[in-house]
């Protein structure tokens, strides 16, 4: 199995709930594919640096998870279809890196 990150940002305007609802979603899928979880970081709601949809702000979350390509890639073609990811991310990291957390980004 391999290491992985998975950035997500979620459309804003949605609730708390119905986004920790798609975070458990995905996490839910790579575990039913044999997925090693990792830390889940939600970073909250940021200003996006472009407009993506016509939105302003997105909800950002961080997923790590050691899996089988497989597991990822199907893990990409959901986010992709989901009507609540504005946009997606999946990166293989280096084992080194794999469980830590960078925390939530500097302001500024």
């Amino acid at each position: 199995m391999r290491p992985y990150e998975v950035m997500v940002i979620y459309d804003a305007e949605l609730e708390q709930a119905d986004i920790r609802a798609a975070v458990d979603r995905s996490t839910t899928l790579l575990a039913s594919r044999g997925a090693e979880l990792g830390p889940v970081d939600h970073w909250g709601k940021r200003t996006l640096a472009y407009r993506i949809n016509r939105r302003h702000e997105g909800y950002y979350v961080v997923i790590q998870a050691r899996a089988e390509p497989d597991a990822m890639g199907e893990l990409g073609r959901t986010l992709t279809l989901a009507d609540e990811v504005l946009r997606h991310k999946v990166m293989r990291i280096p084992e080194a890196v794999y469980g830590k957390t960078l925390g939530t980004p500097a302001d500024g």
